[in-house]
C-alpha cells in the first residue's frame, strides 16, 4: 500500500509518538555519510504527505540538511498503557510506530498559520520561564516532503496490523 494510501492511519502513530514522548527522531546524513539523529518536538504533519517543523535549536541538523536533505522521521508510542494493553493481550492495538523518509526543504520564515499552530500546541508551557525560554521565539521552519514509510515491527504480536505493507 503507499504512502498515501496509509496517511491517515501514520498521522495517528505519529500523534500517538508525539502525545507519549513529546519528540520525534529526525535522522540526517552528515558530511561524511554518519548518520545523526535529532530531537524534535515541533513537527507537524499536513492532509498531503508533508510536514514543516521549527528549526531553531537544530544546528547540527540544519547543516546536514543543507548540505543533504534526505531526512528519516521516527515516532514511536511510548505510551505505558498502549504497551501495557499490547503485552496483556499479546496483541497490539494499532502500530506502535512509524519511520518516514523524504526530504527537508530550505529554512524559511514561518508562516502566521504555522506560528499559530506552534503556539497552540505549546500554550501550558509558556506559563512557565523554561518554557517561554525554549519556545516562545520561534521564527523558521523547514517542509518536510515525505515519499515513503515503514511500520515499526513487531511481527509476533502485530501480523493483524499494516497487511500489504512490506
Amino acid at each position: 500500500m503507499s504512502l498515501e494510501e496509509q496517511w491517515d492511519r501514520i498521522r495517528d502513530v505519529v500523534s500517538r509518538g508525539k502525545r507519549s514522548t513529546g519528540h520525534f527522531a529526525i535522522a540526517s546524513v552528515d558530511p561524511t555519510g554518519a548518520p545523526h539523529v535529532t530531537p524534535v518536538g515541533t513537527v507537524y504533519l499536513r492532509d498531503d504527505c508533508t510536514g514543516f517543523y521549527f528549526d531553531q535549536y537544530t544546528r547540527v541538523l540544519a547543516d546536514n540538511l543543507d548540505a543533504d536533505p534526505r531526512v528519516c522521521l521516527m515516532a514511536v508510542d511510548s505510551g505505558r498503557l498502549f504497551w501495557l494493553r499490547a503485552l496483556v493481550t499479546g496483541r497490539f492495538p494499532a502500530g506502535p510506530g512509524v519511520r518516514l523518509y523524504g526530504t527537508a526543504g530550505p529554512r524559511r520564515p514561518a508562516e502566521a498559520a504555522e506560528l499559530d499552530q506552534v503556539r497552540r500546541s505549546v500554550r501550558p508551557a509558556l506559563l512557565s520561564r523554561g518554557g517561554r525560554m525554549l519556545w516562545g521565539d520561534f521564527t523558521h521552519v523547514r517542509d518536510l516532503t515525505f515519499t515513503d514509510f515503514r511500520p515499526v515491527r513487531y511481527p509476533v504480536m502485530m501480523s493483524h496490523l499494516w497487511q500489504g505493507v512490506p
